[in-house]
């Protein structure tokens, strides 16, 4: 409770909003895999442009679909993977559509959706969360970072174990989540930096088992008080 208020002090309220259409996060999310944000919205929106529907994405020639999205990266192994995405959709489902996942509890819409190809509890966790509202905890490299540096996950936990860990945490408050997820994104990418993090400027300190166990001269100093005077 202290990092969740302290982080929203820091970076503000976030109030869950859904981010567009279940099929299209899980496409656009998929495109995001090893790339920038900046290369998958360039990707997704030439995929779109090129094929509007779904479906003729789905019975496209792969290679118009690995063209459609070369921006993004690995074409080559994302086109086939959307694809196949698409395919086992309209085979088990009926129709290209993530709409079957509403119903569902979090852990059974989390096992549907790994189930299928080139998608891992991340990808999952993204379409859960953004547009589907459930309370699924993304861990992407962020997340991981700053919650191992804090404590509130084990040392050594992956972050595929992390995803179920963290939501055990915070429970089932869908704001809560989002809030959380994005701010420690937002915090890892100004304070808790993979290089070089900013230590003697975090509001977290007090809680910070990486501060605590490791060598820092302005914390040392803090605590020694004043030098005596000679």
């Amino acid at each position: 409770a202290t990092i969740a208020t302290t982080l929203k002090r820091l970076y503000g309220p976030r109030t869950w909003h859904s981010h567009g259409e279940p099929l299209d996060e899980l496409i656009a999310t998929v495109l995001s895999q090893h790339t920038s944000d900046i290369n998958t919205e360039r990707a997704f929106r030439s995929l779109k442009a090129r094929f509007p529907e779904w479906e003729q994405a789905r019975v496209a020639p792969v290679g118009e679909v690995a063209d459609a999205i070369r921006s993004g990266g690995l074409a080559q192994i994302k086109a086939p993977r959307i694809q196949r995405i698409l395919d086992i959709l309209l085979h088990d489902h009926g129709d290209l559509t993530l709409d079957w996942i509403v119903p569902l509890s979090l852990k059974d819409a989390r096992a549907g959706m790994t189930a299928l190809p080139g998608v891992g509890p991340k990808t999952a966790s993204c379409v859960l969360l953004f547009s589907l509202g459930l309370p699924a905890m993304p861990v992407d490299t962020h997340v991981h970072r700053v919650s191992l540096r804090l404590g509130i996950i084990p040392p050594k936990t992956s972050a595929d174990a992390a995803h179920a860990l963290l939501e055990s945490l915070i429970g089932e408050d869908r704001d809560a989540v989002y809030a959380l997820h994005l701010n420690l994104i937002a915090h890892g990418r100004a304070v808790c930096t993979a290089r070089n993090p900013r230590c003697d400027t975090c509001p977290l300190q007090v809680c910070c088992d990486d501060f605590r166990n490791r060598t820092h001269p302005e914390r040392d100093r803090a605590m020694a008080g004043p030098a005596p005077r000679p």
